[in-house]
């Protein structure tokens, strides 16, 4: 398959052309590589090309999945698979091979789609770019001297290159959506509990991390949600199961909504003049489709909250690098960890039961205002990030912060994502604008606890108004 003809297609498409055998997982398996090798070196998106495993699926024999045959990438980072290291973006976790499929790898598999590699991202997650000292700087598509975001940066300029139509991302505090943002992807953040993360841990920074997919199309985010949400046995929550499906909602347009449109970050950090453009072209759309567009948004303690994710987020990056330590028989330090990272694990390992205790009890309050407001707004339209795809070496990890200093830096450029992480909401980034330098900037939605059905069937209605996925960055394969 030529690979002007394989990036023209999402992965809903791939799936129904292997159906109608126009294509076969064996061709579609080969572009894939010939798309890695020929734009991965300009980006290092793909970390891990796992060729051996993809042909060796093919010779067993693909389950007749919804995405049977397309080729698909992971993030190295939470989910594993049977036999693939991951490394987590960490000189101290290189080499950690699992013996088992994590819940939504397996469900992956079901689905019939075909692993070729390994995404990179930082170091534990802990970025908001994608720049690890183990694997070095992921480039964004668009601008090879940008950053693609993060965490989900491997996997958002892979899809944005065209190299896959859709890949595996995670979330713990805008990690699918701000580089959906910089990538001009769609990423949409599922409602805490709709994908399992089992079985090997209960959740993700106390219910802050979620699983899912950046992709180009809204309906691949939607038939891929369909093809993982089902809850695993002991699972400690999980979230209200759909009416119907989310592909059969995008293809449906919304009631009248009322979108509350919030131009300001709460903590009052300054939003760039691009990205308030951006949400203020995405009110005038949704007003030209018929939504009612109102001024208006949530407020909270935004340094309260800051404060108590900063706890969140050091205990479990404590709790992790001690857990891989032991289990390697590996000593954690500045030899072997990022400086930020060590920095915020050594924080961490200083807290108290009752620091924790405290921080989810700001969550809560700020989960009871939040979901208030939901009430009388159907959907909250905010810019995703503060600023336009920033330049590498920006959020430089290797800097000296004091933990406080480094959480402060990063809701600087990114503060309006986390607070749904928080209060378990779906939101998602949408790509409606790019500013004159050719950039995209996503504007986020986020929506009412468990009701990503309104998210995908407004989704949809923007997709069709303005279509977004025939643009292509000036790195892409059928651009090499």
């Amino acid at each position: 398959m030529h690979l002007d003809d394989y990036s023209r297609f999402d992965a809903v498409g791939l799936a129904e052309l292997v159906r109608r055998k126009e294509v076969t997982p064996e061709e579609l398996l080969q572009a894939a590589l010939a798309a890695i090798a020929r734009v991965n070196p300009r980006l290092n998106a793909v970390i891990d090309v796992r060729e051996a495993e993809a042909r060796n699926l093919l010779k067993q024999g693909l389950p007749e999945g919804p995405f049977r045959g397309v080729p698909f990438l992971i993030k190295d980072l939470v989910l594993h698979a049977a036999g693939v290291p991951t490394d987590l973006g960490s000189r101290l976790a290189k080499g950690v091979v699992f013996p088992h499929d994590s819940a939504l790898a397996a469900r992956f598999k079901r689905a019939g789609l075909v692993t070729v590699g390994r995404t990179n991202t930082p170091e534990f997650g802990n970025n908001a770019t994608t720049e690890p000292v183990l694997h070095g700087p992921t480039r964004n598509p668009w601008n090879l001297e940008r950053s693609p975001g993060g965490s989900s940066g491997g996997s958002a300029a892979a899809v944005a290159a065209g190299i896959v139509p859709v890949a595996h991302g995670n979330d713990g505090g805008g990690s699918l959506r701000i580089p959906a943002s910089l990538c001009g992807l769609f990423g949409m953040k599922p409602t805490r509990g709709r994908i399992s993360i089992g079985p090997d841990v209960a959740e993700a920074l106390n219910g802050m991390g979620v699983e899912h997919v950046v992709s180009r199309s809204v309906r691949d985010s939607a038939a891929m949600m369909d093809a993982t949400c089902a809850p695993e046995p002991g699972d400690p929550y999980y979230a209200p199961p759909p009416e119907r499906p989310f592909l059969d909602e995008v293809k449906h347009k919304p009631r009248r909504l009322r979108i509350a449109l919030s131009r300001k970050a709460v903590s009052g950090v300054p939003v760039s003049a691009d990205c308030v453009a951006a949400v203020e072209d995405a009110a005038r759309l949704c007003v030209e489709l018929g939504h009612e567009v109102v001024e208006a948004g949530p407020t909270y303690d935004a340094r309260l909250l800051n404060s108590a994710m900063t706890t969140v987020w050091a205990a479990a990056l404590a709790n992790w690098v001690q857990g891989l330590g032991a289990m390697l028989g590996r000593t954690p330090g500045p030899e072997n960890l990022e400086t930020t990272t060590w920095e915020v694990a050594r924080f961490g390992a200083g807290l108290k039961v009752s620091d924790l205790q405290a921080a989810l009890a700001t969550f809560n309050v700020v989960s009871r205002t939040v979901g208030a407001f939901f009430v009388e707004h159907d959907v909250l339209l905010t810019p995703t990030v503060a600023v336009p795809p920033f330049k590498l070496g920006v959020m430089n990890a290797m800097e000296p912060r004091a933990p406080e200093d480094w959480y402060a830096y990063v809701f600087s450029l990114c503060p309006f994502s986390a607070v749904f992480n928080v209060t378990g909401q779906p939101a998602m980034s949408v790509p409606l604008y790019w500013n004159a330098e050719g950039l995209p900037i996503g504007v986020q939605f986020a929506g009412r606890f468990a009701d990503e059905a309104t998210l995908f069937r407004l989704a949809g209605q923007l997709e069709e108004a303005r279509p977004w996925a025939a643009r292509r960055p000036p790195v892409h394969v059928t651009a090499a």
